[in-house]
């Protein structure tokens, strides 16, 4: 496959294109990762409520063990600090609920902010270059195999009603007789206009 045109001037847009899809896909890239890092920062307070969770849970379990020695009332008083215990583990799993909210909202922005981008530059850009690429591919093969006619027809297809003007004489005429000057001279047209060297 030719990428690149010969001709320098089409190739300096060819090369400023792809450094620009290149910086694009970059910039999103960045942008969603910092993003994401951002939306982490968001599950703080779940972590906060996980922390103050368990140290609920540890403080009041070990008080329900020890109020269970308490002679009479100890059995009741353990079941009450129990149920502190409880809410302790209530309060971790709200915590929890919350940094998974914030994980999974991180995670998807991050794909949407890659993803939406990349697929726009795969909408518009690469099918542009994949058809210069087949495009001159072809025409430098036919060049290159010495087969100007079809150049040649296939620029009486394709160039401009103005460019077709421009011949001296009648180029339709020109190509029926196989008149050399005219082949060749519309074949150079045709492989410019591919992006090929003549």
């Amino acid at each position: 496959m030719k990428w690149y045109a010969d001709r320098p001037a089409r190739l300096a847009r060819q090369v400023a294109a792809d450094l620009v899809a290149v910086a694009w896909v970059w910039f999103w890239a960045t942008l969603a990762l910092a993003v994401g890092e951002a939306v982490r920062a968001l599950r703080a307070p779940g972590d906060g409520l996980v922390d103050a969770g368990r140290g609920l849970t540890d403080t009041f379990g070990e008080a329900a063990a020890k109020a269970r020695d308490v002679p009479l009332v100890g059995g009741r008083l353990a079941e009450a600090l129990d149920r502190g215990k409880d809410a302790g583990g209530t309060l971790s799993d709200a915590g929890n609920t919350q940094i998974q909210a914030v994980e999974t909202t991180a995670q998807w922005l991050t794909v949407a902010l890659v993803a939406i981008p990349v697929a726009f530059l795969l909408i518009t850009w690469l099918p542009l270059r994949l058809r210069f690429a087949r495009r001159a591919s072809a025409a430098a093969r036919l060049r290159d195999q010495g087969r100007l006619d079809l150049l040649a027809l296939h620029a009486l297809n394709n160039l401009s009603l103005r460019e077709l003007a421009n011949f001296p004489q009648d180029p339709v005429e020109g190509w029926r007789r196989q008149d050399p000057e005219v082949v060749r001279a519309l074949a150079t047209r045709q492989l410019r206009a591919s992006g090929v060297r003549a």
